[in-house]
């Protein structure tokens, strides 16, 4: 009896491993249930293609009609060569999501200044994933949507904005100040570039686009004011005698 007791005791002063300070394992998502027997099996042999066009190669292979919702917008999205053997929907749709996160730069299409003068893009990451899901327990005649994570698309407010040129204007003529601004945005590419126009009664040049594009305009009016040539001060050495008087 007193055996009994003593080893109950020790179980309770150790706990279970998670209560020693081990972490508890996660289930970083819940798998098809085992139980897919009865689900159609089949041979996929896909060259790779649209999520429309997979879709049509397991009706093909499984001789059975597949629902499946794909938006227009992701019509498109460029899958992966296939090769299956004795597979389900479930399992290849399971295996397919995972497989395809990445993740990618890209130019976010906004600017930011760069030291010294000029601007240049700003780079961004992303995760892109693509696969169908379904919702309950997966089953021949189940509807599965097709999802794509995707870039956002890039919104930035246009805004208007106003440089005084006169003193540009003593070294520069205003061709030449545009001129450098346009091919600043040509050399980068830049396919929408801001709108410039030159005010000739108030020297103003005014300019409409995203804010993080006329970022340009700063830094070439700040690269051409240090090449402005100063204005020389008369030295005294330099001034010429006045001939003496008789």
């Amino acid at each position: 009896m007193k055996k009994i007791i003593i080893a109950l005791l020790g179980a309770a002063v150790l706990g279970p491993p998670s209560m020693l300070g081990q972490p508890a394992q996660v289930a970083f998502g819940a798998p098809f249930p085992d139980d897919q027997n009865h689900l159609v099996q089949f041979d996929l042999d896909f060259p790779g293609g649209t999520p429309r066009q997979l879709v049509a190669a397991i009706e093909k292979s499984s001789s059975h009609p597949l629902n499946a919702v794909i938006l227009d917008e992701d019509a498109n999205v460029k899958l992966p060569p296939l090769k299956m053997k004795a597979v389900t929907v479930p399992e290849l749709f399971e295996a397919l999501a995972p497989a395809s996160l990445r993740m990618e730069m890209h130019a976010a299409g906004s600017y930011q200044s760069v030291p010294g003068g000029g601007i240049r893009p700003e780079i961004v990451s992303y995760q892109l994933q693509y696969g169908f899901k379904t919702i309950g327990k997966p089953k021949d005649d189940s509807v599965w949507f097709f999802f794509a994570l995707k870039p956002p698309p890039i919104v930035e407010a246009r805004a208007c904005r106003f440089w005084q040129l006169t003193p540009y204007l003593e070294t520069y003529k205003v061709e030449d100040i545009t001129t450098a601004i346009q091919t600043g945005w040509n050399m980068l590419g830049e396919t929408n570039p801001p709108t410039i126009s030159f005010h000739k009664d108030t020297k103003l040049l005014i300019a409409v686009g995203e804010e993080s594009k006329l970022r340009m305009i700063d830094s070439v009016l700040q690269q051409l004011a240090q090449g402005k040539p100063q204005p020389q001060r008369e030295s005294s050495g330099t001034k010429s005698a006045e001939p003496a008087k008789k």
